[in-house]
């Protein structure tokens, strides 16, 4: 196993009425767009029809975005969600906030 010093951060895009009832069959666009280097979508709540990756669950997807530092990777992240749409997407926008605003260093022990 190896470890980086870097940030990562996730944001989850929920589908609309989550965690209550909410729409199935969505089409989800922008996936190939979200994925850069140091940025992956890690599906959860999609399936494939038609040849087309529709919404299948409430916690639909995440964004993921690897940084040097905190704020790069919050920023990094954010940008693959404005990529990705399906109706009644919603996301947090809070993400991270907290730890922004504090100074800290992880430690490396496991």
């Amino acid at each position: 196993m190896k470890f980086k010093d870097n940030y990562c951060v996730g944001v989850v895009m929920a589908s609309g009425g989550y965690p209550g009832r909410y729409e199935k069959g969505l089409p989800v666009e922008g996936l190939m767009k979200a994925q850069t280097e140091g940025r992956l979508v890690f599906h959860a709540g999609t399936e494939t029809k038609d040849g087309k990756v529709v919404t299948s669950g409430g916690r639909v997807l995440t964004v993921c975005a690897l940084a040097d530092n905190l704020q790069d990777a919050i920023a990094s992240a954010y940008e693959g969600v404005e990529k990705i749409s399906f109706d009644n997407a919603h996301f947090r926008k809070d993400i991270a906030a907290r730890a922004s605003r504090r100074k800290f260093k992880l430690s490396r022990q496991v």
